[in-house]
C-alpha cells in the first residue's frame, strides 16, 4: 500500500489520540494538579469499561458536544440550571430533611447554567453505555433512551399544566415502581446506626472513632487542626433552624476518605464524626462528609455567565446552592467552608445512601421503569432550579423541543453516534494513553 494511503488510513486516529492526550493532561494535570499516582488510580478505574471511561472524562464529552449545533437548545440568554454530570450512577436513595427515604439526583459537583440538552445527552449516552456493558441489545438501548426522554418530556408537560408541583414532588416508595421501589423498601428497614456500625467503633476509652481500612485513613494533626479551626465558618452557612447548639457539632474524630467515584479522584475528602444528638433523629453521633470543590467541568465549555459567577463565586457554595435549588427538602447539614486556597462543601454522609446497581436490573421492564423515574427526576430538578425566577425553565425547554417524536429521534440518534465515539476513545485510551 502506498505510504500516502497509509497516512490517510491512520491520520484521523492519530489526531484523536493526540487530542485525548492533550485534554487529559490539561484537566488532570494542569487544572486538577493530580500527581502521577493519582492519575494512575483514576485511569485504572477508567480502564474498567467504556461506561467508567465516560464517567471519568466529562471534559471530552463537553468538548465534543458543545461543538455540535442543535435546534433543540434553549436560548443562551435563558439558560437552565443543569446538574452537569447526569449519568446512571448520579441518581440514588437517601433520607431528606423530613425523614423520608427518597430517590433523586444525588451529585451536584458539576452544577452550572446552560442548555438542558447537555444533561439529556450525557444521561442518554450513559444509559446506552451502561446497558451495553450489561449485554443489552442496541434495540433495547434505544427503547431505554426513548423511555427516559419521553418520561422527561411528559413530566415537564405536567409541571407546565400545573398537574404536579415541582416544588413539592418527591419520589418515594409510594410513587415509584419495581426496582427503585424495592431498593427504597429495603432502606426503610435499615437502622439509622447502620453507617456508624460499619465505619466506626468504640475504643478502649469508650470513645467512638473511625475504623481505618483502605478507604478510610487517619488524618495528620495539621489537617485535624485546620478542619477544627473552620468548623464555625461552616456552621454559619447553615440555616439557623439546623444549628441547635454548639455541642451538637463537637468533633469526635476525623478521617480522610479515599476510593469514591472516578472524576473525584485527587480531590481532598474527609469524614467528620460529630456529637449529634436528639436533633439528629434521636441518635447520638453522625458522620459529615467534607469534599473539596472545583469549578464545574461544563463551565469550561459553555458560555461564561457573569451573573452566575457573581452570585456563586465560592465553589462549595455553588454546589450547595445547586443542591438546594434542585431538592425539595434538603440535607440540613449541607454547607461550605474554605481552608487556605481550597474550597469545600459539607453534607451528611447519609446512612440511607444507596443506588440502583446493575444486578438489580434483571429484565427489560426493570430498566424501563428505572430510567422512566430518572426522566421524571431530571425534569423535576430542571424545573425547580429556575434562574432568578425571571422565566420558567420547563416552559423554555418545551418551547425548544417543539416536536416530541422528532426530539426523541434526535436524542437517540445523537446518543448512538456519540456512544460509538466513546467506545473508540476507550480503546485508544486503553492501548495508547494509560500511564503503565
Amino acid at each position: 500500500m502506498p505510504i500516502n494511503n497509509e497516512r490517510v488510513k491512520h491520520t484521523r486516529q492519530a489526531l484523536r489520540k493526540h487530542f485525548i492526550e492533550t485534554v487529559l493532561h490539561e484537566f488532570d494535570v494542569d487544572c486538577m494538579g493530580l500527581s502521577e499516582a493519582q492519575r494512575q488510580a483514576k485511569y485504572d478505574k477508567m480502564q474498567e469499561s467504556a461506561y467508567r471511561f465516560f464517567r471519568g472524562s466529562a471534559y471530552l464529552f463537553y468538548y465534543d458536544v458543545t461543538k455540535i449545533p442543535s435546534l433543540y437548545h434553549t436560548p443562551e440568554h435563558r439558560p437552565v440550571w443543569i446538574q452537569g454530570d447526569m449519568h446512571m450512577d448520579n441518581f440514588g436513595c437517601f433520607q431528606n430533611e423530613a425523614g423520608q427515604i427518597v430517590f433523586d439526583a444525588n451529585d451536584f459537583d458539576e452544577g452550572y447554567v446552560g442548555s438542558y440538552l447537555y444533561d439529556i445527552l450525557r444521561m442518554s449516552t450513559s444509559i446506552a453505555l451502561y446497558a451495553d456493558e450489561q449485554g443489552r441489545t442496541a434495540e433495547e438501548q434505544r427503547t431505554f433512551i426513548r423511555t427516559f426522554t419521553e418520561s422527561y418530556y411528559k413530566q415537564l408537560a405536567r409541571f407546565v399544566a400545573n398537574e404536579q408541583d415541582p416544588l413539592t414532588l418527591v419520589f418515594t416508595v409510594d410513587n415509584t415502581k419495581k426496582t427503585i421501589k424495592t431498593v427504597l423498601k429495603k432502606l426503610e428497614k435499615r437502622k439509622r446506626n447502620h453507617l456508624l456500625a460499619d465505619i466506626t467503633y468504640s475504643n478502649e476509652r469508650g470513645e467512638r472513632v473511625f475504623h481505618f481500612d483502605e478507604e478510610v485513613q487517619p488524618v495528620t494533626g495539621h489537617e485535624a487542626m485546620q478542619i477544627g479551626a473552620v468548623m464555625q465558618d461552616y456552621i454559619k452557612t447553615l440555616e439557623k433552624k439546623h444549628v441547635p447548639n454548639a455541642q451538637h457539632f463537637r468533633i469526635k474524630d476525623i478521617a480522610r476518605k479515599y476510593g469514591s467515584g472516578t472524576a473525584s479522584i485527587g480531590l481532598s475528602r474527609y469524614y467528620i464524626l460529630i456529637e449529634g444528638g436528639l436533633e439528629a433523629g434521636g441518635h447520638d453521633d453522625l458522620v459529615l462528609e467534607m469534599k473539596e470543590a472545583r469549578p464545574p467541568v461544563p463551565a469550561y465549555f459553555l458560555p461564561y455567565n457573569e451573573t452566575f459567577w457573581q452570585k456563586h463565586p465560592h465553589q462549595g457554595e455553588r454546589i450547595v446552592a445547586t443542591q438546594k435549588a434542585m431538592h425539595h427538602l434538603n440535607d440540613p447539614y449541607v454547607g461550605y467552608m474554605t481552608i487556605g486556597d481550597k474550597e469545600f462543601y459539607i453534607r451528611e454522609r447519609s446512612p440511607y445512601k444507596k443506588k440502583v446497581k446493575p444486578n438489580d436490573l434483571v429484565t427489560e421492564k426493570d430498566y424501563k421503569r428505572t430510567v422512566e423515574t430518572m426522566g421524571c427526576v431530571a425534569a423535576k430538578i430542571h424545573t425547580r432550579a429556575d434562574i432568578e425566577g425571571a422565566y420558567r425553565s420547563a416552559e423554555e425547554i418545551l418551547e425548544a423541543i417543539t416536536d416530541k417524536e422528532q426530539f426523541i429521534h434526535y436524542v437517540s440518534y445523537a446518543t448512538f453516534m456519540y456512544k460509538e465515539q466513546v467506545k473508540r476513545d476507550y480503546e485508544t485510551f486503553k492501548t495508547a494513553i494509560i500511564l503503565r
